[in-house]
């Protein structure tokens, strides 16, 4: 599992001052938190007397739990936990029915620490579960109707959840990297589920971000590589002949 935090900083108690220091407003002019990558161990309790934030950021912490109390944030519309060693969620992350964007990236999460309360983030638009270790989903998921992208990437999964193949809005879902057996009915099911999960460059770790432009190079050069063979089969074939000229863009 990468985590991305060797050598980080140490473990540091946030206290309300330091919380206060850091809100910044965004240029949409939602108040926003970020503690990202601070040596955090334990959620700071003291969030709980900011009761204004909308986006709070924890990612790249070395988070394991995280209490009950998160269901009292119930501002909060945008939670970023990736990269820390989440096990295990609390049902009352249910709470938050506020919550639109969820980002559990890179964590420990098995299927189950996810709970089926989950089910109850009805306003939840995007949800990153992916580097984790989840084997199945809680079908209590098929509630998200307002779900449009969804990450399960590099992940224990051997087949696309039911629970999920009924979300009306879903538009972007990334399953790549799972042991999913396909059958052969299920072909074109699958086709059509497997896509690419978008998110923006700066809400990635380092290392992170190194193995997705990794894996980028390696498509272009499998294209690259795919082009040339395709060349190859037609050798004979230097130039086109008079006919074809005008249309040589074909050949290419």
């Amino acid at each position: 599992m990468v985590k991305g935090k060797k050598g980080g900083p140490k473990s540091k108690k946030i206290t309300l001052k330091m919380a206060r220091n850091a809100l910044r407003m965004t240029p949409e002019g939602k108040r926003r938190l970020d503690l990202s990558n601070m040596g955090i161990d334990s959620f700071p309790k003291c969030l709980l007397k900011l009761t204004d934030v909308e986006e709070l950021d924890l990612s790249r912490n070395q988070l394991k739990k995280i209490p009950e109390f998160i269901g009292q944030l119930t501002g909060v519309r945008w939670l970023d936990l990736h990269s820390n060693y989440i096990e295990q969620l609390p049902r009352s992350i249910g709470q938050l029915d506020a919550l639109c964007h969820l980002n559990l990236c890179n964590n420990s999460l098995g299927s189950a620490g996810l709970p089926a309360d989950i089910g109850n983030l009805t306003s939840l638009q995007t949800l990153n579960l992916g580097m984790n270790r989840l084997t199945t989903l809680p079908q209590t998921m098929a509630t998200l109707t307002n779900l449009r992208e969804l990450g399960l990437f590099d992940n224990l999964l051997t087949a696309i959840p039911e629970c999920i193949r009924v979300l009306p809005n879903l538009r972007k879902i990334n399953t790549t990297r799972n042991p999913i057996a396909y059958t052969q009915g299920d072909t074109k099911d699958a086709k059509a589920s497997e896509g690419i999960y978008l998110i923006r460059e700066v809400d990635l770790c380092k290392l992170c971000l190194e193995k997705c432009k990794e894996e980028r190079q390696r498509l272009k050069r499998k294209r690259l590589s795919d082009q040339s063979q395709r060349r190859s089969n037609f050798s004979g074939l230097i130039t086109p002949n008079s006919v074809a000229q005008s249309n040589q863009e074909l050949w290419r």
